[in-house]
């Protein structure tokens, strides 16, 4: 097997129509100052008030148990204020600044990048203040791709390196399918999930199939909060 390097410094492409409906950073602690809920919205709004808020948002348990020859039972569990949710005034970012971490998401048109890290980067800055992370448990980067195929396109080799088949003696066309890949980056601290799948088509409109590419690739191991790895 290739020996698989890492190089911080490398720079790539920037495309000028970036498939990205969606790009996230999200960062998961352990914080040392767990924050309530009203003392996190007020800072969250003084600090940035190109934020404006948007929700609540709390975390349901669904539970369903099937015994034989008996109904199923359904219990409901309320575990309380999970974060908040705010949005920025261009519609363009939404932060989440949970009890436990935080996450941003660049909706389309993608720009790059820099961009996106900075943006983060000065989030992340101000909710690390308050909730003082002793520990950072996972820190993943995921971006949600979608791309658009011509009405009536079902070559799917033509975008995906694997793509789906069916046996050749039925020759049927494809109109839908989900493909997961979980691996480790060896000898580093790194997994990557990726999800391949398609979006139905709008007929009624003339949109094909889009093929969604979902790509997720995050740390298997906590760091110190200090990590030069998260600084922006």
């Amino acid at each position: 097997m290739a020996k698989f390097v890492i190089d911080v410094d490398e720079k790539f492409p920037a495309l000028r129509h970036a498939p990205s409906v969606e790009a996230i950073i999200d960062i998961r602690v352990a914080p040392e100052n767990r924050p309530d809920e009203e003392s996190l919205k007020n800072f969250v709004q003084k600090k940035f008030s190109d934020y404006p808020f948007k929700d609540s948002q709390r975390e349901i348990q669904y539970q369903v148990t099937v015994l034989p020859n008996q109904p199923p039972n359904q219990t409901i569990q309320d575990r309380g204020w999970k974060g908040l949710r705010f949005q920025s005034r261009d519609q363009m970012y939404i932060a989440h600044f949970n009890r436990d971490g935080f996450t941003l998401s660049r909706l389309e048109p993608y720009q790059n990048w820099d961009l996106f890290r900075t943006e983060a980067m000065r989030l992340w800055d101000g909710y690390a203040e308050f909730v003082k992370p002793g520990q950072i448990h996972r820190v993943g980067l995921r971006y949600v791709n979608r791309i658009q195929l011509p009405a009536g396109e079902l070559n799917f080799e033509d975008y995906l390196y694997v793509a789906p088949s069916t046996p050749k003696i039925l020759n049927f066309p494809i109109t839908g399918f989900m493909h997961q890949d979980s691996v480790v980056v060896p000898n580093s601290p790194y997994a990557i999930n990726i999800i391949k799948t398609i979006q139905p088509p709008n007929l009624m409109a003339g949109i094909g199939l889009g093929l969604i590419l979902d790509i997720d690739v995050a740390t298997t191991q906590p760091f110190e909060y200090e990590d030069i790895r998260l600084k922006s």
